[in-house]
């Protein structure tokens, strides 16, 4: 009886000695495991990430399509008004004479009735998402030099949103249109830097719808009012009139 217990306590002393902690392997096993959770999760992070943008970007290039295609729907029913990418070419509508910025009262009258309609374009939430601005701009022909033609193509612009800010006349456009006109529209300018076949043709203006950026209209604060207060000037002659 004493000889059998001997081995019982000889393993019970070498149990005792046994260590807790875990191996060196196990540990960096479990390290790895633990890597390989957060790169997941980053990952996953990631391609959320660039899934969202892409979404956004489609959503974006839908928008300006959308837009681009009322503003051709409408201008298709006028002949001698044609779109190209995002500019609107008045054509035979809107040209000027040689060395003149001055519109006769057709013209004038067409832009005053074809404008508002491109501010309820505008207006439609497809549209006004991602529409930055409406650039004026006026072109000249390869007469004369690059500075003349370089103002005479900034007064034709000019002359332009003058026409469509007249607070009186048979087809004046409305004090909201004229608000929206103050915000949204800019007058630009181009010498001979893009001329037709013929200088006549070349004597020109065309509406150029420009869009925001995905990351500028996410970097741009939201505006409060789309149309603010028209300002209230007894002065309605148009400053190039003076020069």
């Amino acid at each position: 009886m004493t000889g059998l217990t001997a081995p019982s306590r000889r393993a019970s002393k070498e149990e005792a000695e046994k260590p807790f902690w875990i191996s060196f392997s196990d540990l960096m096993t479990a390290l790895m495991v633990l890597f390989l959770v957060v790169m997941a999760a980053a990952l996953l992070s990631v391609t959320e990430g660039v899934r969202h943008i892409e979404a956004q970007e489609r959503h974006r290039t839908v928008s300006i399509a959308s837009c681009m295609e009322q503003v051709r729907e409408f201008t298709g029913t006028i002949p001698g008004v044609q779109v190209r990418e995002h500019s609107v070419d008045f054509g035979t509508l809107a040209r000027f004479q040689n060395n003149s910025s001055e519109l006769n009262r057709d013209q004038q009258q067409f832009l005053q009735r074809f404008v508002p309609r491109v501010l309820g374009i505008a207006r439609e939430p497809v549209c006004e998402e991602f529409l930055k601005q409406i650039v004026v701009e006026g072109f000249a022909s390869q007469s004369g030099t690059y500075l003349h033609n370089l103002d005479l193509s900034a007064q034709r612009s000019e002359r332009v949103l003058c026409t469509l800010m007249a607070p009186a006349g048979d087809f004046h456009l409305s004090a909201a249109d004229r608000a929206l006109i103050q915000n949204l529209f800019f007058a630009g300018g181009y010498s001979f830097n893009s001329t037709k076949k013929t200088d006549d043709d070349s004597r020109r203006i065309e509406l150029r719808l420009d869009f925001y950026a995905l990351r500028e209209k996410q970097e741009t604060p939201q505006q409060a009012k789309r149309i603010p207060a028209l300002a209230e000037d007894n002065d309605t002659s148009c400053p190039i009139d003076a020069r």
